[in-house]
């Protein structure tokens, strides 16, 4: 009876420890068995654009006036500048608001030496409007008293540019696939499953456009022509491929 409990017993062990063995060499091959698989994956990006009309226009114009003393000159920007907003303000303009208010002396440099002889103060807003009201528009600030127009560019709405973002991305989710395929089919292997998808979307600023000076404009007696142009909405989508 002893010797059977000890064969019993002896078994009984052998079995715990090839299950323990098993276990470290389960253990010991998985880590394998993953790296093997991430190595076996391809990465790829993909790229996708849209273009769309620009139909706004965001315009950054502004009073500049100069004179003897700080009162005179502030007093004169306050006037002319409530003139081209009570204007602005009744077309409708889109996000209207003040971008910069500036008083600054002016000296004279003669003989070494450094003279006040007034001072220059100046007041600028930005604004966005329809792009074919954008010429018309800009000569009537000058006529209500605007004397810089220090910027212009074109966009588009945001919906416009929301629904592009979303169609460059699967433009650009196509094309990652379409690239992989190219690939894994010359060297005679099959796409199997996407492991990770990393997504980079953006859209550059629009170029602004030199503006015709107001000599000629008024010279050709003629609003100043604003014409917009496309704006590229860009995405790119990066899938790392397993095969």
């Amino acid at each position: 009876m002893t010797d059977l409990c000890s064969r019993f017993l002896s078994q009984k062990k052998l079995q715990v420890m090839a299950g323990v063995l098993g276990l470290v060499m389960l253990g010991c091959i998985n880590p394998a068995i993953a790296q093997e698989r991430m190595l076996r994956t391809l990465t790829v990006t993909g790229q996708g654009v849209e273009r769309i009309p620009t139909t706004l226009t965001r315009v950054q114009l502004g009073v500049e006036v100069q004179g003897k003393t700080a009162q005179q000159v502030q007093q004169e920007v306050a006037r002319q500048s409530a003139a081209v907003v009570e204007l602005l303000r009744s077309r409708n303009v889109q996000q209207l608001q003040t971008t910069s208010i500036q008083l600054n002396p002016v000296y004279s440099y003669e003989d070494n030496q450094q003279r006040l002889i007034g001072y220059s103060a100046s007041n600028t807003v930005s604004f966005r409007i329809p792009t074919e009201q954008a010429g018309t528009l800009l000569d009537d600030a000058v006529a209500a008293g605007a004397t810089r127009i220090d910027s212009i560019s074109f966009t588009a709405p945001e919906s416009a540019i929301a629904t592009a973002q979303k169609q460059a991305l699967r433009e650009a989710t196509q094309d990652a696939q379409e690239q992989a395929d190219a690939v894994l089919n010359a060297l005679n292997l099959t796409r199997q499953d996407i492991v990770t998808i990393q997504i980079n979307g953006a859209t550059p600023p629009s170029p602004p456009m030199p503006l015709m000076s107001r000599a000629e404009s008024f010279a050709q007696n003629a609003p100043t022509p604003v014409i917009g142009g496309e704006q590229e909405v860009q995405a790119s989508v990066t899938l790392q491929i397993s095969y």
